[in-house]
């Protein structure tokens, strides 16, 4: 009650930083009369005078700070070196505190400066991506606010279509004016080589220089010159795995990144919540011994997967009826989380476990049968509950191991074949027998040890090879082409060429696929996206949806979230999810929809989360007679030509993972009939445009425009799907 009370005299906690930025927009303009007046090139010569008065300010500081670090490079003595250390530590801080504060004070001027650029650039041509574009981009006033937020160090979260990519270079311009480079990281190559030319046209003309490290091969003068630019693009993973390859040469000169000051992050929920425990790896090859055992071992696994499957239904099909009583329901969930066990993605158990109720039983059972393991072990009644199946997987952490049942089956001959022995146990009675010789001690104990190796070995392939069959599937975690497995990036849905999964998996899955296995590879280096960018002196981010992960941005990263207002009324209608008891009454439901806006004109969306339901859907269209376009893994080559006809009148489009891609659905002719008839909010916050609709209340009504409007993009969702917060097996570079 009182929170509302005091949210109604104050406003929000977006509102009052709004109000606090207000007086530096305003600033803005006052500035922006003045540039008005200039001419091209002394409105050019504006960067050169904002580094001159930016240098003034923090030279003596930078000195004293390059000092330092010479004294303590040259210093021998380790307790000497320590105390520079510190010293070093409160000149740095004291520099960078410095040097915020002079782009503060400079702010204003900057931005003045760059929105003035981009008035004088209206119409002038530049070559992006081999496409020819005029420029028409003029910053609006809540852009300018926009930029001052990720100025700040902190995320704007702004709607789709609000010009993010504009956005960026008000602080990108400002904070490149200290000369310690600004870099813009994206989620792919494309908008990183799209963003740096399209972008890179306003920054040429204002003086500054511009690189794509993605148009760069690795550890190479050009990606070194890439990085000294004023403003570098490009991709999260490019960043990190440039830091790693820095950390393995043998001389500064080798090294091409220089110090992480200022880094504006786009889709940042994306790379700094989604995949921010996902290591970046670089690999090594450790020999080709191992690659035949992967498909020696494959045909026994194939047969030991293809028994539990068998094992997996029948407990299923008995827990099916039990399910129904209320009486034995606890039995048939105890069956159902055996089923889980052995084959957590088993089509059947995972439509069981849609039913209301289901899911929280198996749960029930799973965390009686934690409490059993912690009991003494003849009080234990759940020990049973692996004793019919051949393997046990744990689906999130990605691990699985054999039980007795399933060594029997492996090994008949040879129970123990599969037993990796206890070698200190071994090597400690070696020592104790005194009728051995020395020499004989040594020959024994190597045999222990190679028996070790071998068995050790053998089981890590076989695990490798049980997660490739019951947990990696093809289409979805990875497809093959051209005789080669390649992984699909979760978070894009794009194929991740040169990535291989670690610790033998990927080998696992070629052997399963039956495509060649490549050499096995070892850890050389290794860093989590999210150590990475806690580097950075100052972080800022970008992204459409960042509210509802506030708390986690600023515990881990200390960045606070600020929404930024659309410079005009949102128009788009969300209507309420539907919720279908089997999957193929919803695909019907997909269709008759699909069907019911395509006869209407509209062009037509469709968001799926992985290749195989897109595919499956895309045939279904076939059958009916609708012609369409696929997007995901298999055909990202042609993304954007299918994504430039997807706003045409009638279109179908099948996505995977369509968020993040940052490519823009341009509206054909006749889609956007009225301009603003959708528009439900009277009052608009701040920097809005406030517009009335072009019909009368009576035809907005007739029309359903605020219900469902006969025009626009109609988007359709196949899931209500939450990108995973879990820690993956990450892929490898070698």
């Amino acid at each position: 009650m009182a929170k509302g009370w005091f949210t109604k005299i104050f406003g929000t906690q977006f509102q009052r930083e709004l109000k606090r930025i207000r007086p530096i927009v305003d600033a803005i303009h006052r500035h922006e009369e003045r540039l008005k007046a200039l001419s091209d090139s002394e409105l050019q010569a504006q960067t050169s005078k904002l580094r001159g008065l930016i240098a003034e300010r923090t030279t003596v500081l930078a000195a004293d700070v390059e000092r330092l670090k010479r004294e303590k490079h040259d210093c021998p003595d380790a307790e000497q070196r320590a105390e520079l250390s510190q010293k070093l530590a409160v000149a740095e801080a004291a520099y960078v505190k410095a040097l915020q504060v002079a782009l503060n004070d400079v702010l204003p001027e900057a931005f003045a400066t760059v929105r003035e650029a981009c008035r004088r650039l209206l119409g002038s041509e530049v070559v992006v991506t081999g496409h020819a574009l005029k420029w028409d981009m003029v910053p609006y006033d809540v852009q300018l606010i926009g930029g001052i937020v990720l100025h700040q160090g902190k995320i704007a979260e702004m709607a789709t279509g609000e010009g993010k990519t504009l956005v960026a270079t008000l602080p990108l311009y400002l904070n490149a004016l200290a000369g310690r480079g600004a870099h813009l990281v994206t989620v792919n190559n494309y908008l990183a080589r799209r963003d740096s030319q399209w972008m890179g046209h306003l920054f040429t003309w204002l003086g500054l220089t511009v690189g794509c490290i993605d148009d760069t091969e690795p550890s190479t003068p050009e990606r070194r010159a890439a990085y000294q630019c004023d403003i570098t693009y490009g991709t999260n993973n490019e960043f990190g795995f440039d830091y790693l390859r820095d950390n393995m040469v043998f001389t500064l000169e080798q090294r091409v990144q220089r110090s992480h000051a200022y880094a504006i992050i786009d889709e940042v929920d994306s790379i700094l919540i989604d995949e921010a425990r996902t290591p970046l790896i670089i690999s090594g090859a450790v020999g080709s011994e191992a690659d035949e055992k992967y498909a020696q071992f494959n045909a026994q696994v194939v047969q030991l997967v293809r028994k539990q499957t068998a094992v997996v239904n029948d407990l299923i099909a008995k827990a099916e009826p039990l399910l129904a009583d209320e009486k034995t329901v606890y039995q048939g969930a105890v069956l159902l989380y055996q089923a889980q066990l052995g084959m957590p993605k088993n089509k059947k158990l995972l439509k069981l476990l849609q039913e209301p109720g289901v899911k929280a039983q198996v749960q029930r059972v799973e965390l009686d049968v934690l409490a059993d393991r912690k009991l003494p072990a003849r009080e234990q009644k759940m020990r049973h509950v692996e004793e019919d199946l051949y393997f046990v997987l744990d689906e999130r952490g990605h691990s699985v191991h054999l039980t007795d049942k399933g060594v029997e089956t492996m090994s008949p001959q040879d129970p123990n074949l599969f037993v990796v022995p206890d070698i200190s146990h071994a090597v400690h009675e070696i020592e104790r027998d005194e009728s051995l010789a020395p020499k004989e001690k040594i020959e024994r104990r190597r045999q222990v040890e190679a028996d070790y190796a071998m068995k050790s070995e053998t089981l890590h392939i076989i695990h490798k090879l049980l997660q490739a069959h019951a947990l990696y599937e093809r289409e979805v975690d990875y497809v093959v082409q051209e005789g080669k497995v390649l992984i699909v990036d979760e978070f894009t849905g794009r194929l991740m060429h040169g990535r291989r999964w670690s610790e033998g998996l990927h080998q696992a899955v070629e052997a399963k696929e039956g495509v060649a296995v490549q050499e096995e590879s070892q850890t050389l280096a290794t860093i989590t996206i999210q150590n990475y960018f806690r580097m950075y002196d100052k972080l800022a981010g970008m992204t459409g949806t960042a509210e509802t992960e506030e708390t986690e941005f600023f515990q881990i990263y200390g960045l606070e979230v600020v929404v930024i207002p659309t410079n005009r009324p949102v128009r788009r209608v969300d209507k309420h999810d539907l919720i279908y008891k089997t999957r193929s009454e919803k695909y019907k439901a997909i269709l008759d929809e699909v069907e019911r806006q395509h006869e209407r004109g509209l062009p037509i969306l469709v968001g799926t989360v992985n290749v195989d339901v897109s595919e499956t859907l895309s045939r279904m269209l076939k059958r009916r007679g609708f012609r369409h376009e696929v997007l995901n893994a298999k055909y990202h080559q042609r993304e954007a030509e299918i994504v430039a006809q997807a706003g045409q009148p009638g279109s179908i489009t099948i996505a995977t993972n369509m968020a993040g891609r940052g490519t823009d659905i341009k509206l054909g002719p006749g889609v956007k009939k009225c301009q603003v008839c959708g528009i439900t909010a009277h009052e608009a916050p701040f920097g809005q445009q406030i517009e009335r609709a072009d019909l009368p209340p009576e035809e907005i009504k007739r029309l359903a425009c605020n219900d469902d409007p006969p025009c626009g993009l109609v988007i359709i969702g196949t899931e209500r799907h939450e990108a995973p917060r879990k820690t993956k097996l990450s892929p490898t570079r070698g």
